[in-house]
């Protein structure tokens, strides 16, 4: 379930609508016990007097009947019709009645075959009760308000160790010593989130070491039989007796030891830089770019394809060479495969590099996935190849914007962080 709101707030509330719910009961309790017991007082004491006037009827019927500015006492005669239908017809007990727009409690009294009633007016009542009315409206309105400001306290104190762990947390990167959580917080709920947090940190900092000494190794390891690679290849193509197909082979073999061997040097220089060491010199693209170029026509063998190059500026940046070469012989080698014929155009600008193809293009969905590592459905490229310029992207932040229409061609433009001239 997902709220909209904090979990400060929803303490806040829930303080709130409780202190709210309680007042209102205890209110209207005590309203109703109010109402009861005053109708109670009223009934005895209309029945106290109406037995006192009863009794000195009996002895004097022309005593005077109780009468005050809120009490009338009415007596109704056996077989003779009274002024008022309403009182003529009540029964024995109590009563509320209405009498020239205003309302009364009725009690009422057999004796002798006469009716006793006595009439107490309720405005003075009806105005206590509206009176008690608003004093436990405004009391419900004040412990509601009291109720939320305790529960934005209460929250403050509550929810206080959860923001502290929140922001200790929002400040642990992945490339940093695991800093341990536990020892600042109490062993309650937020102490066992804080120690999960701290176990989720060892776990992820093992496998960061792991994956770089793996990176790390394996690269060390591939070094040397690749160069072996590399030289016997170079030896191979002076020699002048092989033959035209020959050649063909060594050259292709000579090519495959060259780009795994700067895919393993990428490795290993993206492992070195997530350790915190750069000791290269920096990379000048105006001059890389031409070289990548060269390295890849091997790919246009057959085909129609022409390829444009346009070095509009000067471009110095503060990286290792061969990862900058690794990403941009990628997006290149990329559209020569993928363009049967017409053109595919490499422009430097000062945003970076764009490199633009006539080829197949590409879906949507292609689009979103493109940057998957072994994603095989993508028509560019499968492997490591764009896996590995993403991070490579992400630990320099650059970033690449991509434009494409199937059967029309694909618009790679490589963002770059730059100082250009």
């Amino acid at each position: 379930m997902k709220f909209r709101i904090s979990l400060r707030n929803r303490v806040s509330f829930a303080f709130a609508l409780m202190g709210m719910l309680v007042s209102l009961g205890l209110a209207g309790t005590f309203y109703l016990l109010t109402i009861n017991m005053e109708q109670r007082l009223i009934a005895e004491t209309l029945s106290a007097e109406l037995e006192d006037y009863i009794a000195r009827y009996k002895i004097n019927p022309e005593t005077p009947p109780p009468s005050s500015t809120t009490i009338q006492t009415h007596v109704i005669l056996p077989g003779k019709k009274y002024s008022s239908t309403v009182l003529q017809n009540l029964t024995t007990g109590l009563h509320q009645v209405q009498l020239e727009g205003r309302e009364y409690y009725a009690e009422v009294r057999l004796a002798d075959k006469m009716h006793f009633i006595v009439l107490y007016d309720d405005q003075q009542i009806r105005h206590r009760e509206d009176q008690l009315k608003f004093f436990f409206g405004l009391g419900v309105l004040l412990m509601t308000m009291l109720s939320a400001m305790l529960g934005f306290w209460m929250a403050d104190r509550v929810i206080s160790p959860v923001g502290n762990l929140v922001a200790r947390v929002a400040d642990l990167r992945p490339e940093d010593d695991p800093e341990p959580l536990t020892n600042d917080f109490p062993r309650d709920d937020v102490g066992a989130l804080a120690r999960e947090f701290d176990a989720y940190q060892q776990r992820l900092a093992a496998f960061i070491e792991r994956e770089q000494a793996f990176t790390s190794d394996v690269s060390h390891e591939l070094r040397t039989p690749l160069a072996v690679i590399e030289g016997a290849s170079e030896v191979l193509l002076d020699d002048l007796d092989l033959s035209e197909a020959q050649h063909v082979r060594v050259e292709r073999i000579a090519r495959s030891a060259r780009a795994m061997s700067e895919l393993v040097s990428a490795l290993l220089l993206l492992a070195r830089e997530e350790n915190g060491y750069y000791s290269g010199d920096g990379c000048a693209v105006e001059k890389l770019l031409p070289q990548v170029v060269e390295g890849s026509r091997h790919l246009l063998r057959n085909k129609p394809v022409k390829i444009i190059l346009d070095i509009q500026v000067q471009m110095f940046l503060q990286v290792e060479c061969t990862l900058l070469s690794v990403v941009i012989a990628n997006l290149i080698r990329n559209a020569l495969y993928y363009t049967e014929h017409g053109q595919v155009s490499i422009c430097l600008n000062e945003q970076g590099v764009s490199v633009m193809d006539t080829g197949i293009g590409m879906s949507e969905k292609q689009i979103q996935r493109i940057f998957d590592r072994y994603y095989s459905e993508s028509t560019t490229g499968e492997g490591i190849g764009l896996s590995l310029v993403k991070r490579i992207c992400q630990r320099y932040g650059w970033k690449i914007d991509i434009e494409s229409h199937e059967g029309e061609g694909t618009i790679f433009q490589l963002l770059l962080k730059s100082t250009a001239n």
